[in-house]
């Protein structure tokens, strides 16, 4: 008699192997992030909202700005100038008093960047300095681009965590092993009847075609159900989940208009522009009055010194091009170039708009603007290098209250806040406060 395999030994075994599994998947997780994390003291992710809110207007991790690149600063001065981590929480905190002292490098920025001492940051601890040092090293992965040709919508940003592939990966292999268990219990109960004397019912010589088949099997049938239903909510609820997020939208303009040229080459101040953004709901279209202030003396594009880019050329980007668009302006506001007056003879411009809430969210630009001091590059993104302007954040709810749980109230010099900062800082026992902690997650706040 053959000897037949015990169900209790061929469970454990089964049991084993599911948890050395688990066991191998959880290890090379963690020894992912570890390996993602090693190499920096802080929290990339926290690092970039930081890095929005207090250096963006200043500062790219690529190239120079109003200051420099901020691409590996930590590496770099301590590679090229000696300079440790402390020597950038006091330039960072002090940077005037840095230079007041003495400090070689600190007057050697200074000099380099025309005289124009940083803005101090004394609100920043060193944790999040370390956040913003962390960023810089190891930037998270962002949303694409769109194409400056096409238009294209750009793909969200990743998030953190386990990867699609090894979870779908993982469900394969359990898959897998529930199949040959399932075949291997058939085999041990069929040997155990023999054992016992149970005649079997003889099996069909012919095959049964695979959809007969797969009908008759109540247990494979259940389970295509269930997974074919799971699936379909699924994404019904992905797609659903989308309608109205317009992440990475960016439409074509009437009239070109390059933010890279404008707020990056020429470092020309947002609120210059969307003015109203300080005192009102809406930061509202500039007018075109506004761009002639400029382009009355600014009649045709000369470009870099270094001339356009591979990247320009190959998107029709020519000195040619941004100047038939400056001739388009002064069609639009009836200018005539060659007498240096206006005809009276203008045109309305059809922008395109790109940031549209729903009616029952309100927001109000001048609250964060002024009173909360939030830099434009917190909602809109790094708009100094977009050559299109497109939609940065998701501007979901979520996103929302995200940020009013994470985001300090600046209360330096902000009178608008010391009577309710008083009162809240004895109720919750704290120096600072969130925008939540003053009622920034209340439903009238956002719907009225």
């Amino acid at each position: 008699m053959k000897k037949v395999f015990n169900r209790i030994q061929f469970s454990k075994i089964i049991g084993l192997g599911l948890l050395l599994f688990s066991q191998m998947i959880t290890v090379s997780v963690v020894a992912q992030d570890a390996a993602d994390g090693a190499s920096v003291d802080g929290d990339p992710a926290k690092g970039k909202q930081l890095f929005n809110q207090n250096c963006a207007a200043c500062h790219a991790l690529d190239r120079k700005m109003t200051g420099p690149a901020l691409a590996n600063v930590e590496t770099r001065l301590a590679e090229e100038e000696g300079l440790d981590k402390e020597w950038l929480y006091k330039w960072i905190k002090n940077s005037p008093g840095m230079i007041a002292s003495g400090d070689a490098y600190a007057n050697k920025i200074y000099n380099e960047y025309n005289k124009a001492a940083m803005t101090a940051f004394p609100t920043l601890s060193n944790e999040d300095i370390d956040n913003i040092l962390a960023y810089t090293a190891a930037p998270p992965k962002a949303a694409a681009k769109p194409a400056a040709a096409s238009g294209e919508a750009v793909a969200a940003a990743s998030t953190s965590g386990i990867s699609n592939e090894v979870v779908l990966g993982a469900l394969a292999v359990v898959f897998g092993l529930l199949v040959v268990m399932l075949i291997l219990v058939n085999r041990t109960l069929r040997r155990i009847a023999e054992a016992n004397g149970v005649v079997l019912e003889k099996e069909q010589e012919e095959r049964l075609p695979i959809w007969k088949a797969f009908a008759k099997n109540q247990f494979l049938v259940l389970c295509s159900v269930i997974v074919l239903l799971l699936g379909s909510a699924y994404f019904a609820y992905s797609w659903m989940s989308q309608i109205g997020v317009d992440q990475g939208y960016a439409p074509v303009q009437p009239i070109h208009y390059s933010h890279k040229i404008h707020a990056g080459d020429n470092k020309i101040e947002c609120k210059y522009c969307h003015s109203s953004a300080r005192s009102s709901k809406h930061s509202g279209i500039p007018s075109l009055n506004v761009c002639m202030n400029c382009h009355k003396s600014i009649y045709e594009y000369k470009g870099n010194p270094e001339g356009p880019s591979a990247e320009d050329l190959a998107n029709g980007y020519t000195n040619e091009f941004y100047t038939g668009e400056i001739k388009k302006l002064y069609k639009a506001v009836g200018w005539d170039e060659e007498n240096q007056k206006y005809t009276g003879e203008s045109q309305p411009v059809e922008w395109v708009r790109i940031h549209n809430l729903p009616d029952f969210a309100y927001f109000n630009h001048s609250q964060h603007v002024t009173v909360g001091k939030i830099e434009c590059q917190t909602c809109h993104g790094p708009v100094e290098e977009m050559e299109i302007m497109y939609q940065y954040s998701p501007l979901t709810m979520g996103w929302c209250i995200n940020c009013h749980r994470e985001t300090e109230v600046q209360l330096a010099d902000n009178g608008y806040y010391k009577k309710i900062h008083d009162e809240l800082s004895k109720k919750y026992g704290v120096e600072k406060l969130t925008a939540a902690q003053m009622g920034g997650l209340e439903c009238g706040k956002c719907h009225y």
